[in-house]
């Protein structure tokens, strides 16, 4: 008999995957997917695991109705991670077109943060 797969964070109705990047860019979406998994717009998924095919992530994200993409950079690293894994995100978003240049450093702003929030939670709405 197969062996059931389980996923140890569960299933979720909207699954946020973000960069997690050695930037500003990377770090403010990573933060930006925690706050709006707190506000309860989704649940932030791990995009690394999508990148090494680990099975119960896999099997979670496929569970989900939506997925929305949040990248740092023109790079986008999480886009391209999901659709090597045969998903194609319903949003995606790229935090530097929101004005914020990226740099090395890992020191947040505040208000960069909070104007990036904002901006977001506009586009989301009605997605």
């Amino acid at each position: 008999m197969a062996e059931e797969v389980k996923c140890a964070c569960g299933r979720a109705n909207v699954g946020i995957f973000a960069c997690s990047g050695s930037s500003n860019v990377g770090q403010i979406a990573n933060k930006i997917a925690i706050e709006l998994t707190k506000q309860k717009v989704g649940k932030m998924m791990c995009t690394v695991g999508i990148g090494g095919r680990i099975n119960g992530l896999l099997k979670s994200a496929e569970g989900t109705e939506r997925l929305i993409a949040i990248d740092g950079c023109p790079l986008n690293c999480t886009q391209e991670t999901l659709k090597l894994a045969g998903f194609s995100p319903d949003r995606h978003i790229v935090i530097s077109e929101f004005g914020i240049k990226k740099n090395k450093e890992l020191e947040l702003k505040a208000e960069e943060l909070e104007e990036v929030m904002k901006k977001i939670k506009k586009l989301l709405q009605g997605t």
